[in-house]
């Protein structure tokens, strides 16, 4: 337990002897030149804020064992992004951390899609590549640092990210992050404005990248689903419980689920991946109205092993069927939306 703000100050001449958040810069390999923040909450819980990754988390760890994913790519630097290469699928060089965002215009499989709302004749169309540009956007750090609310410091950062081209999409997230000094949650609102002057497709979703030792043979999954709506033909070859984790296996190839799950009497979302073992839980809460789809995602390869939970503004089809269906999210001029969603590690 953390010592109130007097007795800290007794304590120690600096607050960071407790917690803190401070900025350095990754140097070597793929990550030289990424801005993070590390914030240390003091209770075992640290994790890191890669500002120059769209403001994701990246490492995540409680008592020093890791629960964000660490896939092989490390955490690249988006300067060496190809967004167009590889058919669309070239998101897959640059996915690894906790948080990896998806959208602002864009989710889910590569699609290509009319362009008429920007009224460009050249630009008829728009392809979009996996999970869409955001993730691999550097963001404009508009502050951080540690703010007494009475007995109670919040550890924050605050950042901007655009999403703009000429004659296309202009659209800005403004990412608030929040942790308590000795506390065990991770707080993130999200809004997304329409910064142009023409209706703007938005989608948007979170990858959410459980790793070991959190995930492990044994691990459970935990969620009050209704019904399970969609899943990949992978689950009927392979058979791998989506419950009750196995260990991995070379050659797994990804099951995708879509759950339909019960919002609580608060009109919240709750997920959670439990190891008994090692007594660890690590649970998400969003709101169901800003993200009413969720998809459990099951990376058991070994070498890539990793459970996703994500939250969606949209069904697994994609952009083209949500114009279709007229499910799309227009905002227009000015227009925001905002997310709200808390992890807690318990």
């Amino acid at each position: 337990m953390t010592p109130d703000r007097g007795r800290l100050a007794e304590l120690t001449g600096d607050l960071s002897a407790a917690g803190g958040v401070r900025l350095v810069t990754l140097g070597d390999g793929v990550e030289r030149g990424i801005r993070t923040l590390e914030f240390r909450t003091g209770s075992g819980l640290a994790f890191d804020v890669l500002v120059d990754r769209c403001m994701d988390i990246g490492h995540a760890e409680h008592a020093g064992r890791s629960f964000g994913w660490r896939s092989p790519t490390g955490f690249r630097h988006p300067g060496l992004h190809e967004y167009a290469d590889e058919d669309g699928l070239s998101w897959l060089r640059s996915c690894s951390g906790l948080i990896v965002t998806a959208g602002l215009d864009h989710t889910l499989f590569g699609d290509e899609v009319p362009a008429g709302t920007y009224r460009y004749p050249p630009r008829q169309s728009v392809r979009h590549g996996l999970h869409g540009r955001v993730g691999n956007l550097p963001a404009r750090l508009t502050g951080y640092g540690e703010r007494w609310d009475g007995e109670r410091c919040v550890l924050w950062a605050e950042g901007e990210v655009r999403q703009a081209a000429i004659f296309a999409e202009n659209l800005r997230l403004v990412r608030r992050i929040e942790a308590d000094l000795g506390g065990n949650e991770i707080r993130l609102v999200d809004t997304v404005t329409n910064a142009g002057f023409e209706p703007t497709p938005h989608m948007f979703l979170y990858h959410i990248n459980l790793g070991w030792p959190l995930l492990d043979e044994g691990a459970r999954f935990e969620a009050d689903i209704r019904e399970t709506l969609w899943q990949s033909d992978s689950v009927a070859e392979q058979k791998a419980d989506h419950l009750t984790f196995p260990g991995p296996a070379p050659g797994f190839v990804e099951q995708v689920y879509e759950h339909a799950l019960v919002p609580g009497a608060d009109g919240l979302h709750r997920v959670a991946v439990v190891n008994d073992r090692l007594g660890m839980k690590v649970g998400v809460e969003w709101r169901a109205a800003e993200f009413p789809y969720f998809f459990e995602w099951l990376n058991l390869r070994s070498g890539n092993y990793a459970v996703g939970l994500e939250p969606s503004t949209h069904h697994v089809p994609g952009d083209a069927a949500a114009r279709e269906d007229g499910s799309m999210i227009w905002l227009g001029p000015q227009e925001s939306r905002v997310y709200h969603t808390t992890f807690r590690v318990t």
